[in-house]
Parts: C-alpha cells; structure tokens; sequence
C-alpha cells in the first residue's frame, strides 16, 4: 500500500478553513479545488495544493457546493462519463461525488457547455439509484 502524506493535508486544510471565499461559484463550473489527501480509493487532490479539478453540479448557498471529481485516467465503466475538451479527453468520476465548502476551490477554470452538464446530470442519476 502506498504511503500518504496526511500530515501535510492537515498543515494545507488548517490554511484552507481560515480563508474567506470571495469568489463567486455557479453550476457548470470547473474549478481547481484542494480535495486533499483521502482515505482508501477516493480521489485524491494532487501538488502541494492537494488539488484537483472539479466540476459543479450545485451550488447551494455562496459556502457549500456539490461537486464531482475530474480526471484524465479516464475508465470504461458506468462510473465515468468520458468528455473531451481541447483534444484531451477527460473523465467526470460520478461515484466521487461530494459536498464541499467553496473554501476548497482555488481557481476558475472554464464553463462547460448546458448539453454536456445535462448528460453529465442524467448519467449521476441512472447510477446513483
């Protein structure tokens, strides 16, 4: 098993939790956010940031969103939905789905466009039930 360095999450999200979010968040949105070092199989956040980027599926309120996992490993299962963007293709992780607060969320990266949110959203309901 490989060894992780929770140590240095715990320095980054005592960091995080003192932040102010003044950013302003909506659905569609890709972001860098700080996803830490996890436990087992959930996704990890990569760099000294502990990042990685993800995709908002609901903003809540200006604190909590819903999000889910990007990646570029992408796997042929019912659990990733494959896109591509600027000829790379990447991967949503829909059984990483999770609540955060936007203290969590770096930077902005792009808005993906309504067609591919809504098959993003129909894919997480056919396999979260």
């Amino acid at each position: 098993m490989q060894s992780k360095d929770f140590n240095s999450w715990n320095e980054r999200k005592k960091i995080i939790h003192a932040t102010e979010f003044r950013a302003f968040v909506h659905d569609r949105e890709i972001w860098w956010c700080s996803l830490g070092m996890n436990v087992g199989d959930e996704e990890d956040g990569k760099n000294d940031l502990f990042e990685r980027p993800v995709l908002v599926l609901k903003k809540f309120n200006r604190n909590i969103v819903l999000v889910v996992p990007l990646t570029t490993r992408v796997k042929n299962n019912k659990y990733y939905f494959p896109f591509e963007h600027d000829g790379t293709q990447f991967a949503v992780v829909l059984s990483q789905l999770r609540l955060i607060s936007t203290k969590r969320l770096t930077r902005r990266i792009r808005k993906i466009d309504h067609k591919l949110f809504r098959a993003i959203k129909e894919q997480i309901k056919k396999v979260s039930l």
